[in-house]
């Protein structure tokens, strides 16, 4: 049955998959965390507030208003600082957006791609339109509208036009303690891959010459930098990841060996089954009778 291929993570990630669109603001929200699966949508913010935000290799501090757009395929993470902290959040995913006619702006926007900037300040003139299409957005969504999913879409693009008429910001830093820096980026795309929510989806990056082709760096750099702050491997990173969704999927699915060894990126099960064999000191059969 094709449920019995389903992972379910959350009420918000379900309903968000389900529509593929959600905006919401999160001056109202600020106590409230909304769980859902970054590898699957694109993101962009405009906050007031004082924060750090990493992306890919760089970080940028700002005490101001910020326009930023998230990519799935690129890692990010956010550090607030100031306690009072303002804004609106819209996500979505390249299929939602792919429906338009216009969906090609999204693939070679520069503002998703890994070597681009995605962060702009927006001075008061230019929040106070953006606060407006947010707002007229989160409207919207409540409405029974007909063409509600393509009026959703023209306020999206509108929003990444204004953005590409903007400069990008220019207060990030580049090479303060790199190797923290893409060890930082590294652990949260590693984290990004998961969970596995079924096994049409399967693990796609397996490998330290994988995620080190994802972070536009060489893998030696990559390993050299992992093992240098963290004192362990790559490759033992990503085995511990796997081991540990592979127990996670042992445990509370009923997904046959076969499928979860495919879901987790193993070209045979025999595979998988020697790689959890040797950090498990048994077999993934036998785990889970132990574990029920």
């Amino acid at each position: 049955m094709a449920n019995e291929h389903i992972r379910s993570v959350s009420e918000f990630d379900k309903e968000l998959k389900l529509k593929g669109f959600n905006v919401f603001q999160l001056e109202g929200d600020s106590n409230a965390t909304r769980i859902y699966s970054r590898k699957d949508f694109y993101k962009i913010c405009l906050t007031t507030g004082n924060s750090i935000i990493h992306y890919a290799d760089r970080s940028f501090e700002h005490n101001d208003t910020v326009l930023f757009f998230g990519n799935p395929h690129v890692p990010y993470s956010w550090e607030t600082i100031s306690t009072t902290y303002v804004g609106y959040t819209c996500l979505f995913s390249e299929d939602f957006l792919k429906l338009s006619d216009r969906s090609e702006i999204l693939q070679n926007s520069p503002l998703f791609r890994l070597s681009g900037t995605p962060i702009f300040t927006i001075s008061p003139q230019q929040r106070e339109f953006l606060n407006t299409i947010f707002q007229k957005m989160i409207e919207e969504q409540q409405t029974t509208y007909s063409y509600k999913d393509d009026l959703m879409r023209n306020y999206i693009h509108l929003i990444i036009h204004e953005a590409l008429k903007l400069e990008p910001s220019q207060n990030f830093d580049h090479h303060r303690n790199a190797a923290s820096r893409i060890t930082s980026v590294f652990l949260e795309l590693l984290e990004r891959q998961f969970p596995i929510e079924t096994i049409d989806r399967p693990l796609q990056l397996t490998t330290a010459q994988h995620y080190a082709r994802s972070l536009n760096v060489h893998v030696n750099y990559l390993n050299r930098a992992v093992n240098q702050v963290t004192g362990k491997s790559t490759t033992a990173h990503i085995a511990e990841r796997v081991l540990s969704e592979a127990r996670a999927l042992l445990h509370h699915t009923d997904w046959n060996i076969a499928d979860i060894a495919y879901a987790l990126g193993f070209e045979y099960p025999s595979y998988f089954n020697n790689f959890f064999k040797k950090f498990m000191g048994t077999n993934p059969r036998r785990f889970r009778l132990m574990e029920v």
